[in-house]
């Protein structure tokens, strides 16, 4: 988590990580650069998660803090990783390679399996959109084969590296389709830095290890504002937000956000999103919401995910700070107490904790910024 300043800066941060090594949690020191070397960074893997004791072997960078204090393995970042394919397109639309609004004709060759879709051609515009608002796999995979087909995956994990946000690496892709997103990596720390960047504030957000200052100037405020008002559009708030159950007994009330209008019924207050029926009225919820929250979320069998940046609505308390959750808790994971979901309406896939995080985590913010 990284409290903000109004104006974008950085007023504090923690860092905090469990597991079965750390039942209690580990608070990670950070330095000026929000940075660490506290901690020896593994890759997910599902087996040695269940057979090694929650214990990686794999180094995320090899040789890396090989005598940190803290031994931690990295779960699995499933679709939060769409924020670097995200950043690193609209980097080729800065550059000038790309536009928004051209076509582009996903064509995929070689192997992959079904996440990756068909033959299609859209608007890049669309791709984005469709990736970040609703988490359409296919649209992802046209949008990683768009950066392999201008030589940007390996020059956008570099930058990263270059930027002190090493551990955000989007590897093993296939380039002949866009799929194949298993060996990728994303710590939260370096996940908060980098919706720092798109979040933006004048001057140095922090240092880069060559040195130099990192700034919002890495994207132009075009491209951060248009990402930004994406992520904000994200019809799936149902992890540390759970407004589309508003209502419900279950799950729990998560951060107090409100959910963008062109996912709600103007008639009953439902939300559809691309198949995915709630039916729940959300517009007292939406009538009650204390902040906006520019989010991205994620999870498999073994990943549950939610990344963005919250800030309060106008005449509300006053909060505004970046929370980023990567946890093994996917939905082969369930409470106990769920209840069986209505027929016909999307299930509930996470266990409410995430929810009741959501909302400690924005209290506490929120007693703190107004303290």
């Amino acid at each position: 988590m990284i409290e903000l300043a109004a104006d974008g800066h950085a007023l504090s941060a923690a860092n905090v990580l469990q597991s079965p090594q750390y039942p209690n949690g580990r608070i990670v020191p950070l330095d000026a650069n929000l940075s660490t070397d506290q901690v020896r960074w593994r890759f997910w893997d599902d087996t040695q998660w269940d057979a090694n004791g929650g214990r990686g072997t794999d180094d995320v960078i090899a040789g890396e803090n090989q005598h940190a204090p803290i031994d931690f393995m990295s779960p699995y970042p499933a679709s939060v990783l769409k924020l670097m394919v995200g950043f690193g397109v609209m980097q080729l639309v800065d550059k000038g390679e790309i536009k928004l609004d051209d076509p582009y004709s996903y064509v995929r060759a070689g192997t992959t399996g079904s996440a990756c879709g068909t033959n299609v051609t859209k608007p890049i515009r669309q791709f984005f959109d469709e990736m970040i608002t609703v988490s359409k796999n296919e649209s992802t995979c046209a949008l990683i084969k768009l950066l392999w087909d201008h030589n940007a995956v390996s020059g956008l994990n570099q930058q990263f590296v270059d930027l002190g946000l090493p551990y955000l690496r989007l590897v093993g892709t296939n380039p002949q389709n866009g799929g194949t997103w298993g060996g990728s990596n994303m710590n939260s720390l370096d996940t908060a830095k980098l919706l720092m960047i798109l979040n933006g504030a004048a001057g140095r957000l922090w240092t880069a290890p060559n040195g130099s200052p990192v700034t919002k100037a890495l994207l132009t405020d075009s491209s951060r504002q248009f990402f930004l008002s994406e992520l904000g559009q994200n019809a799936l708030s149902q992890v540390l937000s759970t407004t589309v159950w508003c209502g419900r007994a279950y799950p729990a009330p998560g951060i107090p956000a409100k959910l963008a209008d062109r996912w709600v019924n103007p008639t009953n207050g439902t939300v559809t999103a691309d198949g995915r029926v709630y039916g729940q009225d959300v517009r007292p919820c939406n009538a009650a919401a204390q902040v906006t929250y520019a989010h991205k979320t994620g999870f498999v069998d073994t990943s549950g995910q939610d990344a963005g940046i919250v800030q309060n609505l106008p005449g509300k308390a006053s909060r505004h700070f970046i929370v980023v959750v990567h946890t093994n808790l996917g939905t082969r994971y369930i409470d106990v107490n769920r209840p069986a979901d209505p027929p016909g309406i999307y299930p509930v896939v996470y266990t409410e904790k995430f929810g009741l995080l959501g909302k400690a985590i924005d209290q506490l913010v929120t007693n703190h910024h107004n303290s």
